[in-house]
């Protein structure tokens, strides 16, 4: 998941607050997290003794996770199955400047560990002030003052459908859809009979293009997004910021510890992870391609859901039937970014019909959720904002019907404006963001084309949109893409091919199979982390994976009376 934004527990329900208040007082750094862990059918552990701890993984959760256990003298190896570490969390250069090729924001701001590090590392955030242009199904420019009611609305809907989800939960249909929702508020907001001339109508049926622009935030269309567990996509207080400067810093700093105290195995992609009990101990031995088997006292298993999903008959014995019943259940998306980068940004200069007035900021009142959209509401900080005199940070492409050979389906298209970022980070390049369907439609393509066509595709699927853009010229050289770079991870056997988890109709459990996923198998010494497991305010994000990474840390280390328990 991209972006989430700020949630207010106010009103909720009792059942929906315990539920919230069991989960906060799971999260790695309470003392909860790791209380009641160890079962009766829990093998025993020599306590003092120094395990020596396998981490499948060197992503974010791989990586603070060996933290963890290095800081009080655990041997630790990690299996990369990449060349680097990361995981989806990395950076390309391909494009002449540096970008992300996964996460690019940091979700909610109150408390949050990753904030701290960009402080740490001085890496550039940026915030925007809330404007965006929308596109209708024409690819007419929808006038500014429909395009904030729209935004505004849907952000309304938004608000509710978390508010609805956290009260009635238990009695929401399995069924049920945030698509369902907003198509119940449309009728609120636009009632029939007050359509005389079809205008309000009209206006339901574009509010409704609008909000499938949702898709975009969970790697899912809106009509797959669980009502009944819309809660689970509640986020950390606080402002969402881009990472302006990229995430590169950050990693290089949550990954000093493995790199110089770990052993980092990179290359070796697991095939089996077997466990079995020796003198009342856990041994778990893991197989590998083209290596030969390690074994170890525990074994962490940070890869991504997707991959969980493919690989369950990688472990031995068999995963206990409830832990794959919620592998099964929590879905994964296709959530892919493409680049596309010209010799100038056109677009910023000089815009034509869009009004650029100086945003006033407003108290942040909606919930914190997935967005790769402009974050309305959002509250003032200290971290730059994009001058009021450039594009809007974010455009909308509404069901495009005019890209018939290359987008028959209509899918709605959005990019973020890059050259609106703060100086010293700005570049020429539109970021788009794709989902679901569209992601796995390029992913094919990509895939069964030669690679020195793969420009020339994605050139030609995203020009029907940036050629909408102020100052388009087809035979301006500004105009003339120079590069693309597309993630891909729907192609990605590694990223389980896809990315983050999320919620979708027909979850009967969720809350219950995070839990179920996030306490592993401690019994037979193998543990599961990432952004999956993570406490229910930070699942499919990078904070999510740190804490994750850090709760198991800490499991570990109490099963053999290491360390301490910290609050």
């Amino acid at each position: 998941m991209e972006h989430r934004r700020s949630i207010s527990t106010n009103g909720s329900s009792p059942e929906a607050m315990s539920r919230l208040q069991r989960d906060l007082s799971s999260s790695p750094h309470q003392q909860g997290f790791i209380e009641g862990i160890y079962s009766t059918n829990m093998i025993r552990r020599t306590l003092g003794r120094i395990p020596h701890v396998g981490i499948i993984g060197a992503g974010v959760a791989g990586l603070r996770c060996a933290d963890i256990l290095l800081q009080h003298g655990v041997k630790v190896t990690i299996l990369e199955g990449r060349n680097r570490v990361g995981g989806r969390l990395c950076q390309s250069n391909e494009l002449g400047h540096l970008v992300d090729l996964g996460p690019n924001w940091i979700h909610g701001t109150d408390d949050n560990p990753i904030l701290d590090l960009a402080k740490e590392t001085r890496t550039i955030t940026n915030t925007w002030d809330g404007r965006q242009s929308i596109f209708d199904q024409l690819g007419k420019l929808i006038p500014e003052k429909d395009a904030l009611e729209y935004g505004e609305l849907v952000w309304t809907v938004i608000e509710q459908a978390m508010k609805y989800s956290n009260e009635n939960t238990a009695s929401i249909p399995a069924t049920m859809s945030l698509w369902d929702f907003f198509q119940e508020k449309v009728k609120e907001f636009y009632p029939s009979e007050m359509g005389e001339d079809g205008e309000t109508n009209k206006k339901g049926e574009t509010l409704l293009k609008i909000a499938e622009m949702w898709g975009a935030f969970v790697g899912s269309p809106i009509q797959r997004q669980s009502l009944k567990f819309f809660w689970l996509e509640e986020c950390i207080d606080g402002e969402n910021l881009f990472v302006a400067e990229t995430y590169h810093k950050i990693l290089a700093r949550i990954a000093e510890p493995a790199l110089q105290k770990a052993e980092i195995k990179f290359g070796h992609k697991v095939t089996k992870i077997i466990s079995s009990r020796e003198n009342e101990q856990s041994r778990v031995t893991v197989n590998m391609e083209e290596q030969e088997p390690l074994e170890f006292d525990e074994v962490v298993t940070t890869t991504p859901l997707g991959w969980l999903k493919i690989h369950k008959d990688a472990f031995e014995p068999q995963l206990p039937a409830r832990l794959c019943q919620a592998i099964d259940a929590i879905g994964y998306g296709h959530l892919d970014k493409v680049y596309i980068t010209f010799p100038s940004a056109f677009w910023n200069e000089s815009p034509q019909g869009i009004s650029t007035p100086t945003p006033t900021p407003t108290e942040q009142t909606i919930p914190n959720v997935p967005a790769t959209t402009a974050p309305l509401h959002q509250s003032t900080s200290d971290v730059p904002t994009i001058s009021p005199h450039h594009y809007p940070g974010f455009t909308h492409w509404t069901s495009p019907t005019y890209a018939p050979d290359t987008n028959p389906n209509h899918w709605q298209q959005e990019c973020v404006n890059l050259a609106a970022l703060p100086p010293g980070t700005a570049h020429p390049t539109l970021l788009f963001y794709t989902f679901g369907p569209t992601s796995l439609h390029l992913a094919s393509r990509l895939r069964t084309a030669p690679p020195s066509t793969h420009q020339a595709l994605l050139f030609s699927f995203f020009a029907p949109y940036f050629s909408l853009l102020p100052n388009y010229s087809p035979t301006h050289p500004s105009c003339e893409p120079l590069k693309a770079l597309a993630t891909a991870w729907t192609n990605d056997e590694l990223a389980g091919y896809g990315s983050y988890c999320n919620f979708q109709v027909g979850l009967e459990r969720g809350d219950e199979d995070v839990e179920v996923m996030r306490r592993g198998c401690p019994e037979r010494g193998v543990w599961f982390a990432g952004e999956h497991t993570a406490p229910f305010v930070a699942l499919g994000t990078v904070t999510g994976a740190w804490w994750a990474g850090e709760g198991v840390g800490r499991k570990v280390l109490a099963g053999y009376g290491l360390g301490k328990r910290e609050g």
